[in-house]
């Protein structure tokens, strides 16, 4: 089974219609058909909430519901450890990315999983690592 690290963008369009996100409806539907696993860093949550709390279609109730059902989902979200946090500031400093995005693939590669975004600039910088994915790549 194939373990996936999901970006905050890829999560997003599970809630909102926009590009990609039938495939990301895809990948939700293979957690749920147990075909593979999600892991999240607890930087998601922030992320997510604040997405949606600036989309004017999102009342603070929807905002609320949307988090509540990825706690229903029971996808792992695990709080990073020190050296996760020290690959983070490495892959930001070498792929010239943030350290919140680098969060996401330094946890991928810390599990041997595979770092899925669908942030297209992300992806133009870190697309080189071994085990990134953009989500177009899911068919």
């Amino acid at each position: 089974m194939e373990l996936l690290v999901l970006d905050t963008s890829v999560v997003l369009k599970w809630f909102n219609e926009e590009s990609h996100s039938e495939t990301a409806l895809k990948v939700r539907d293979n957690f749920y058909k147990g075909l593979c696993g999600i892991v999240v860093p607890d930087l998601l949550l922030y992320e997510f909430s604040n997405a949606l709390r600036y989309n004017p279609n999102y009342t603070p109730e929807d905002v609320n519901k949307a988090v509540e059902s990825l706690f229903e989902l029971q996808i792992d979200i695990v709080v990073p450890t020190i050296e996760i946090l020290k690959d983070s500031a490495n892959l930001a400093m070498n792929c010239d990315i943030s350290v919140y995005d680098a969060v996401f693939a330094a946890l991928a590669k810390s599990l041997g999983a595979v770092f899925v975004t669908a942030d297209e600039k992300l992806h133009s910088r870190v697309k080189e690592l071994k085990f990134v994915r953009f989500i177009a790549d899911f068919k």
